[in-house]
């Protein structure tokens, strides 16, 4: 099993060495900030009896959490490992100086692999001497749990850098999708900024309550979305597949997308939305709600590995 160097200890590094931990890697987690990668540990070990209470992993807690071992220094971290899961600050030049260092320390053939949530690869790696073997692997948060993992090359990255990248992370558990070219904010990330503007849009035009909206979703929408996709759903809802769909719906479909300009998230708007949802959720409860949200995640996880494809 290859080694896997973690560099960024946050709550998506600490994700990310509990996925490659259960699937058997030994793992070397290592931040720059003081502190940083003993707290991971804890979180580490909490979300480790929480899988294994919700039957998502077989193995004892702390015999998975025994792989992940803290490095003192970034050298360290990267000695003997194949994959580097980078998960620092979301701002290029952040990103342009850790590539950097990994680039300069880790051996030729170990792939460079960040985390980002909308930095493309080519905005950090270019001038990096070793910039074929690096690429995004964008995760969902919490990666532990939602499995989806987008892989996104810079157009220098060599696809054979992809696929064993794509290779690693099926190997894990993980479901990865291939990016044929970089676009802004990736697949995922654009595909939830058309159903969150258009969100925003029905509360700022007064159709719909915050509440109500996310009703929508949650109690109509996204009881498909979790088992399929919206091609395979419009596939579904018409007797003649994709074709009928679109020749029944097609025309309403595109007039209400003629009506979605681009919305900029204005003042008043998120002003509303801020205080619908502390009216449901007080500031100090986020935490609290945000484990409810895994536990119910883990719920998921575990009734769709008992059914049927």
């Amino acid at each position: 099993m290859e080694r896997i160097a973690v560099v960024g200890a946050g709550l998506i590094g600490s994700a990310w060495a509990m996925v490659f931990a259960r699937a058997g890697h030994a793992v070397r987690i290592w931040d720059p900030a003081p502190g940083a990668s003993e707290a991971a540990m804890g979180v580490v070990r909490a979300r480790l009896a929480d899988l294994h209470a919700a039957g998502l992993i077989a193995e004892a807690p702390d015999v998975v959490a025994a792989r992940v071992t803290v490095a003192d220094t970034l050298e360290d971290c990267l000695e003997g490992a194949a994959h580097v899961q980078e998960n620092g600050p979301e701002r290029v030049e952040v990103k342009r100086e850790t590539f950097a260092k990994l680039d300069a320390l880790a051996g030729p053939d170990v792939v460079l692999a960040s985390s980002t949530s909308g930095i493309p690869a080519s905005a950090f790696t270019e001038e990096l001497a070793g910039r074929a073997r690096c690429l995004v692997a964008h995760p969902v948060n919490p990666p532990y749990l939602v499995p989806l993992v987008e892989l996104v090359g810079a157009p220098w990255t060599d696809p054979a850098v992809v696929a064993r990248t794509r290779d690693l992370m099926a190997r894990v558990g993980q479901v990865p999708v291939t990016a044929m070219k970089e676009t802004r904010g990736f697949v995922l990330n654009r595909l939830q900024a058309a159903l969150v503007a258009e969100a925003f849009r029905l509360v700022r035009d007064g159709v719909m309550s915050v509440e109500d909206v996310d009703a929508c979703v949650k109690e109509g929408l996204g009881l498909r979305w979790s088992f399929m996709g919206p091609f395979e759903t419009i596939d579904l809802n018409a007797p003649g597949g994709v074709a009928d769909y679109v020749t029944r719906f097609g025309p309403l479909m595109g007039g209400i997308t003629e009506e979605q300009t681009p919305y900029g998230y204005d003042a008043p708007t998120v002003a509303r939305v801020t205080e619908a949802r502390r009216g449901a959720l007080v500031q100090d409860g986020i935490g609290e709600r945000s484990a409810w949200r895994d536990r119910r995640l883990m719920a998921l996880a575990a009734h769709k590995r008992s059914q049927p494809v």
